[in-house]
């Protein structure tokens, strides 16, 4: 993936140092549809029997027949994709396949949604006025370092927290390095600001539609579930990750051998010229382009939050006139609005908007694909008829556990999960199906396995070297991988503690 404007916000496999590389999330998930292909042969076929709501009753699970000829089979592996993407689930038999007739089981409203997002946030970074915008707030407050990290870390944490914002971080080294060489800082403190700003804000997903709006389709509930312990966990985790950078950066200021990555030549001669640097100006344009995309998001945040359970507290409370519970359809429609609205305000021009709303669409078509073939994956199961079997085999595991210890098993089962697929649209449309009804058995609201299974990819993304932002961060740093791992394994251990007590908080509340 490449930096703005054309950066996508899914974390796709990059390639590690040394020549080594790791399998893309389009790959991984190739693998494991034939892998998923292969074990339904030898998985038995069963099902649960399912309330109103189609949730699965803990012990109701029997065998059936599978019914599935190899006709039948290599049909489902041939048709994985396209049943991921528009498949029909028929109401009586429970198959899905792309000529059916019933309700959609594929993956399109979501599908759509990620393009049309694409556009619209290439359209933004087009204007140059989110780049012109970061730089003007660094450059006033570079005398004041402390503040200036936060700042620039809560910025990319609110940005993460909304709309994935991840491996547009790269396009900003070029300018948060030498800022903070000029505050007397060293490299690894852009490093920390900028892959630990946005991607606490990830890891705490409030209405992230390619984490939380995923996770929460495919879990069947809504975008808006769960966002109060979400916000919760954003507020204090962004402040504790913002002390730690700031802690180490002043560390480094104070004694600069204490820098864990050294100087290059150059780096401590940054301060003397920071004085010379002029102050980025923010044009009019750029200033009603900013408010634009507050604005677009502030509403998408409102469409989504079902706001007489939040306010009440109760999951069934009667809808307010004036919620408008939008969900997929409706946000792709409002995004692709906002990309016009956004390049008319730009004055773009027609060909040039066009092009851009193209390009945006095209750039996002790898995190899209990802989804349709993670849905694929769970065609195939339905299909086969083993996804209720998988579900019983671990139904074991959760019975008899209390609400806390299960959404803490829920996050560390995840953790492998996230390092083999670091798309986190990938990971949440292949994991939810089977994660989401065991929060039936435990007895535990959906939306808290939505929050663990986000926190446990957000918090591999910080670290591992299957993902662009965090290899490319350091490589455009200049800044070695061990050294980074080095500067952040104590965070990891202190978000861990911390997320697997707000999630265990979550599920006893």
């Amino acid at each position: 993936m490449t930096a703005p404007p054309a950066g996508a916000p899914e974390q796709e496999g990059a390639a590690p140092a040394r020549g080594l590389r790791f399998p893309s999330a389009l790959t991984i998930l190739a693998l494991v549809t034939v892998a998923i292909w292969l074990l339904a042969f030898l998985i038995p076929a069963g099902r649960y029997d399912r309330n109103a709501d189609g949730a699965p009753l803990a012990g109701t699970y029997h065998r059936v027949e599978g019914g599935r000829s190899l006709t039948d089979r290599l049909d489902d592996l041939f048709l994985a994709p396209v049943n991921g993407l528009y498949g029909i689930q028929d109401p009586a038999t429970h198959e899905v396949g792309p000529s059916l007739t019933g309700a959609l089981y594929g993956s399109a409203g979501v599908f759509l949604f990620v393009l049309a997002i694409g556009a619209f946030i290439t359209v933004v970074f087009e204007t140059g006025a989110l780049d012109r915008g970061i730089a003007r707030l660094a450059h006033r407050l570079r005398e004041r370092g402390a503040l200036l990290i936060a700042a620039v870390m809560v910025v990319f944490s609110v940005l993460g927290t909304v709309e994935g914002f991840a491996e547009e971080t790269l396009g900003f080294y070029g300018l948060l390095v030498p800022m903070m060489l000029a505050l007397g800082y060293d490299r690894l403190v852009a490093v920390g600001a900028s892959i630990l700003g946005a991607g606490i804000g990830v890891l705490c997903s409030t209405v992230n539609p390619f984490a939380t709006g995923v996770a929460s389709s495919a879990a069947g509930i809504s975008l808006g579930d769960g966002i109060v312990l979400r916000f919760a966990m954003w507020v204090v985790l962004t402040a504790v990750t913002v002390l730690y950078v700031i802690r180490y950066a002043r560390r480094v200021q104070r004694d600069p051998d204490r820098s864990l990555c050294g100087f290059l030549p150059g780096d401590l001669d940054r301060k003397a010229e920071a004085d010379a640097d002029a102050e980025p100006r923010l044009t009019r344009l750029h200033q009603a382009v900013l408010v634009l995309l507050v604005l677009v998001f502030a509403f998408m945040i409102f469409s989504v939050v079902p706001w007489s359970s939040a306010l009440t507290g109760k999951a069934d409370a009667t809808p307010y006139a004036w919620e408008l519970g939008w969900s997929f359809p409706q946000l792709s429609a409002l995004f692709l609005c906002a990309a016009v609205l956004v390049g008319l305000v730009a004055r773009m021009g027609e060909a040039r908007l066009s092009s851009t709303i193209i390009r945006g669409a095209a750039d996002f078509v790898s995190p899209a694909l990802v989804i349709m073939l993670a849905r694929g994956v769970t065609v195939i199961m339905n299909n086969a008829r083993i996804t209720d079997t998988v579900l019983h085999s671990i139904e074991g595991a959760v019975k008899g556990t209390s609400s806390g210890l299960f959404a803490v098993i829920v996050f560390l089962v995840n953790l492998p999960l996230a390092f083999l697929i670091p798309s986190t649209s990938g990971h949440a449309t292949l994991a939810m199906p089977i994660l989401a009804p065991l929060a039936d058995f435990a007895g535990v609201s959906r939306a808290v396995v939505v929050t663990a299974w986000q926190a446990a990819s957000g918090w591999m993304n910080l670290w591992v070297p299957t993902t662009a932002v965090t290899i490319g961060g350091v490589a455009l740093a200049k800044v070695g991988y061990d050294t980074y791992l080095r500067f952040v394994w104590p965070l990891l251990a202190v978000l861990l503690v911390l997320i697997c007590g707000f999630v265990a908080l979550g599920a006893a509340m």
